[in-house]
């Protein structure tokens, strides 16, 4: 009947006109007891209970067409030798509670209690306040059937909603993390890129104009390309793995690399010296950068990463470069210097706020900003005071937890 309403109404509905009918033929073979005629009885009959089938659908207009019917229907006599009359009153209650209302079923309710009144005065006058009693009581009974069933299909109704909700924050929060998941995938793509291509192409340009003149450093050069290449095509094995496979190896079975960290800004360095950027190391004496936490470590060393790959790429020759960590409380501070190609500002200018500029043709600096922003920090970076480049982010971390 959940599955197929219609079906178990009109089921309903026809155990119901076959009771009638059958009390109807028992009355009718006592020879002292009157009946109405047949085609008196089975059309009302059938009237009354045709609309069952509809009740949850149209549940104010079967409430108003059984009491209508009903008043025929007890006219000629059917009220005293069936139950089909009342029983359906009592139904109509029921539907008008559930899926009308309570303004609804309580107008239908008082108008068939007022009906009610008026046959039991009429038809039974000896034992109308009897029989008031029993339909006010199952009228009643019908009322609060209604309400625990009205009750239960909104709470339903309810779970359902929230569940629905609750599906689509999920799906939303799935969306959002996979769309935070490529974004960081795109910062590390870009930085792995930017920072092994500069090389390459400093090395590069080197092993051209030294091949003849000087071929142990155009070999060197070429050294450096072959292992910078090979470092940044495991990077990129790594990361592409993750959007493979979800097991310790990439497709090609090899372990994943782990991400480097703060700790590797010594090995960064010596990279970067080897390419042509002289770079001095400056770490804070109270500052372990192996306590720093995975993901404050990684954003430090990509930031110093892309800010030294700028100054290889777009200081020029001969550019020095400094980089300084230091732990300023709950916080981490990340400089980056270069004396090279950075436009100068009067030196008046350093009491000023530091002025924040991409570097032209590239997206390094928006990355490094965003990494930042991740834990809450800040980065600025722009010309220096005197000439060069500086880069300056705040990580505010706790280093002791």
């Amino acid at each position: 009947m959940r599955a197929h309403p219609v079906v178990g109404d009109s089921l309903v509905a026809v155990v119901l006109l076959a009771i009638d009918l059958c009390v109807y033929i028992a009355f009718a073979l006592q020879p002292d007891f009157e009946v109405p005629e047949w085609y008196l009885a089975l059309p009302l009959a059938l009237a009354l209970m045709a609309p069952m089938p509809f009740r949850r659908r149209y549940p104010v207009f079967f409430a108003y067409w059984v009491l209508v019917v009903s008043v025929p229907h007890v006219a000629v006599g059917l009220g005293r030798i069936g139950l089909g009359a009342g029983f359906v009153g009592c139904v109509a209650v029921y539907t008008l509670v559930v899926y009308a209302g309570r303004r609804q079923a309580a107008i239908y309710t008082a108008l068939t209690l007022t009906a009610s009144l008026v046959q039991q005065f009429i038809q039974f006058p000896g034992a109308w306040l009897l029989n008031t009693i029993v339909v006010w009581l199952s009228l009643a009974l019908c009322w609060v059937l209604g309400e625990f069933v009205g009750a239960r299909r909104a709470y339903q109704a309810e779970v359902e909603a929230r569940l629905h909700l609750l599906e689509t924050e999920r799906h939303q929060a799935t969306r959002i993390a996979v769309a935070e998941e490529r974004s960081r995938i795109a910062r590390e793509l870009h930085d792995v890129v930017a920072h092994a291509v500069s090389v390459i192409v400093v090395h590069a340009d080197g092993a051209s104009y030294a091949i003849r003149g000087n071929p142990e450093l155009a070999e060197r050069a070429v050294r450096t390309i072959s292992e910078t290449g090979r470092s940044a095509l495991n990077e990129l094995r790594r990361l592409l793995a993750v959007l493979r496979g979800e097991d310790g190896s990439d497709a090609l079975g090899e372990p994943r690399v782990p991400q480097p960290t703060a700790a590797d800004l010594a090995e960064l360095v010596a990279r970067m010296e080897s390419a042509g950027l002289p770079v001095r190391l400056e770490l804070d004496g109270d500052l372990d950068l192996t306590e720093l936490p995975a993901g404050v470590s990684l954003g430090v060393y990509r930031i110093v990463q892309e800010s030294l790959t700028n100054s290889l790429k777009h200081a020029g020759a001969g550019t020095r470069a400094r980089v300084r960590i230091c732990r300023d409380g709950d916080r981490v501070r990340v400089e980056v210097d270069d004396d090279g190609g950075g436009k100068a500002r009067p030196l008046g200018a350093a009491d000023g706020p530091v002025v924040t500029a991409p570097v032209p043709g590239g997206n390094g600096l928006i990355g490094m900003r965003e990494r930042a922003n991740v834990y809450g920090g800040t980065l600025d970076a722009g010309p220096s005071p005197g000439g060069g480049w500086q880069v300056r982010a705040v990580l505010p971390v706790r280093l002791d937890q």
